[in-house]
């Protein structure tokens, strides 16, 4: 729309919009039917779609940063690729559908462990109160917005329903009423000084804040707090565009606590976790005004075995009675470790296609060789792997992204900063699917290590992210869903996404510290109650209890003398030096704990990199240390905690 044959822009529309070379234009002229694109052309078609919008629809947006109209081209060529490959013919397509009104909040609910809320007989009570009990302002805003809603819903559709009032959700105590409210405004003034301290050009310091404040990623306040915080009295500045090696250098202010990554803590914290970053992650986009509605998938009949068109948790079960602990599809390794050791510096790898009845015999064939150990790597031209892998990808049966959050991820660039795009893209990440979470993890350390390669190779940050975009992003029943106009409008959108994921990856897989603090006040608040059950049951044991607790409290006092006299006891229960005493100093680190264990324990076949501090009880159920993190700190955080060396396999 708004261009004559030639390409040339018309004088029909005030059009701001991206330009189409005469390329760009042949790419996309099939029609749906064959699955690629058609511009409509000329002055009435242009007309008509400004008159319908009141702009041009194809129009430069923030969002777009340097994503510049030759990498556009490489995008509908990738997209033009992908029709012509015909996979898409190999499986069912993937039916998507909208949660009918209700039906969301009620799901979203049950994931969110607050099932409790709508349902007296679900058995998550006793949890949900106590996560209640640790959530922030805005997080409890979205929990009543979703209570509130789906009480509407079925009082339209006159059901009996004992969805509790929103008002008697977070209604605080009388005797802890007035302590709760000193403690909000306290915690309300210090999060908005730390947030403006943080700035998004605005803030202390130099005029327009400084560049170290638009750049610290502060994990300690909750994004949404600090998203309200800017929204009620900061000036916000829309991002600005980029180009491809000038992305801000976002990084995260030291924590004596340590950093904690995925993988580093138990299943039983890490549910914890995923509960409160999905409750995280709406409150972040109510508090910008953004409703993301979440597709739920109807089941489709896809291959139960095999490597192509399988799902990864069927794909993982295959790989796992094979090597125990696989996390990474075996197939889509193999394909990353040839590409690598010996394509890295090929020109074009991953944007120029290989053969596609090359790339079909060569997948016929893997299917039915991988497995037995006889297929011959050493033959397959570099072109031709990374069209495999382009393939295994977009051909899960269910996207990479999963199809609850798939309209999540899309909807990120809508939010108004950088860095809360950033902080939706962490949220969004830790609320993937394990499986589906470490692929996405491979997969992007790939694709920096082909950037890495950049001189020799020919592919920047934008030419990844371009060209596999519309793989991750191309899922077959969403795209049914959408015109061809908000198609174009997605493509710099997804593009944008993937380089945000590949050049952020190194925060994006981190827990944030707020998140795992309200982890820690969920697991005391479970302490308690477990002491206060195990009290009742030994009530007729009073004097037994009394000894138990006198005692206990001896060894609480000896451990707190002990720490206080500046040692820890270090347990290494894997090795001969069962335990040992380190002094405690301020600087004392997880990484020296390490050092001195390996100097003590001559006969130890470990590797460094394969041995981990962790921390252990208290209330936390496991945590592995970063080598960063200062012990005093930490004790500080978790008194009760204990030390325990452990061998990890990467």
């Amino acid at each position: 729309s708004g261009l004559d044959p030639s390409g040339g822009v018309t004088s029909e529309c005030d059009v701001d919009l991206v330009y189409f070379t005469p390329l760009s234009l042949s790419l996309c002229s099939r029609s749906r039917r064959t699955g690629q694109y058609n511009v409509q052309r000329g002055k009435a078609a242009g007309a008509a779609l400004c008159s319908s919008s009141g702009k041009a629809p194809y129009q430069r947006c923030s969002s777009q940063d340097s994503l510049d109209e030759q990498a556009m081209v490489d995008y509908f060529r990738e997209v033009e690729i992908i029709q012509r490959s015909g996979d898409a013919e190999t499986q069912e397509d993937l039916q998507l559908k909208v949660a009918d009104e209700g039906e969301q909040e009620e799901a979203w609910l049950m994931e969110a462990g607050l099932a409790t809320l709508f349902d007296e007989s679900a058995s998550d009570g006793e949890d949900g109160i106590v996560l209640l009990s640790t959530l922030t302002r805005t997080q409890a805003a979205a929990v009543e917005r979703r209570v509130e809603t789906l009480k509407q819903t079925l009082r339209k559709r006159n059901k009996p329903y004992s969805v509790p009032d929103v008002r008697e959700i977070f209604k605080p105590s009388p005797a802890s009423q007035s302590k709760d409210e000193a403690g909000s405004t306290e915690r309300s003034g210090s999060n908005k000084q730390e947030v403006e301290g943080l700035g998004n050009g605005v803030g202390p310091g130099a005029p327009g804040g400084g560049a170290d404040a638009e750049t610290d990623i502060n994990l300690e306040v909750s994004f949404s707090e600090q998203a309200l915080i800017y929204k009620e009295g900061l000036k916000v500045t829309q991002p600005q565009n980029e180009a491809d090696d000038r992305l801000p250098d976002f990084k995260v202010s030291q924590d004596k606590t340590g950093q904690t990554r995925v993988g580093d803590l138990s299943a039983e914290d890490m549910k914890k976790v995923r509960r409160l970053v999905l409750i995280e992650m709406s409150a972040l986009f109510d508090t910008c005004g953004i409703e993301v509605k979440a597709h739920k998938a109807l089941k489709v009949k896809v291959r139960e075995s095999g490597l192509f068109g399988v799902s990864l948790s069927t794909l993982l079960e295959q790989d796992q009675r094979r090597i125990p602990g696989t996390k990474v599809p075996l197939i889509l390794q193999h394909l990353i470790s040839h590409i690598e050791e010996q394509g890295l510096d090929t020109e074009g790898v991953l944007r120029i296609p290989g053969a596609a009845t090359r790339v079909k015999a060569v997948c016929h064939e893997l299917e039915h060789k991988f497995y037995e150990g006889v297929f011959p790597w050493e033959s397959l031209k570099q072109h031709d792997v990374a069209s495999l892998l382009k393939l295994f990808i977009r051909e899960l049966p269910y996207p990479l992204l999963t199809v609850e959050y798939f309209n999540a991820f899309v909807s990120v660039l809508k939010l108004p900063t950088k860095k809360q795009q950033l902080q939706a893209l962490n949220l969004l990440v830790l609320l993937l699917p394990e499986p589906n979470r470490d692929t996405l993890k491979a997969l992007m350390e790939f694709f920096q290590r082909v950037i890495d390669h950049k001189d020799r190779n020919k592919m920047t940050l934008n030419n990844v992210a371009v060209v596999m975009a519309p793989n991750i992003f191309m899922c077959k029943g969403f795209r049914s869903k959408i015109s061809e106009q908000q198609e174009f409008a997605m493509a710099t959108g997804t593009a944008n996404i993937v380089r945000l994921l590949i050049r952020y990856q190194n925060l994006l897989w981190t827990i944030p510290k707020f998140i795992l603090n309200q982890v820690r006040k969920q697991n005391m608040e479970n302490q308690r109650k477990m002491n206060r059950d195990r009290a009742v049951k030994k009530l007729l044991k009073k004097m037994a209890y009394d000894r138990e607790r006198a005692s206990n409290k001896q060894e609480s006092n000896a451990e707190v003398r002990g720490a206080e006299g500046g040692f820890i006891r270090v347990q290494a229960p894997q090795f001969s030096m069962v335990s040992m005493a380190v002094q405690l100093t301020e600087d004392l680190k997880a990484s020296d704990v390490l050092t001195r264990f390996l100097s003590q324990e001559r006969t130890l076949s470990v590797k460094r990199e394969d041995l981990c501090l962790y921390e252990m009880g208290g209330n936390i159920k496991e945590r592995c240390l970063d080598e960063e993190t200062y012990i005093k700190a930490l004790l500080e955080l978790n008194p009760s905690a204990e030390w325990v060396i452990k061998s990890v396999q990467h």
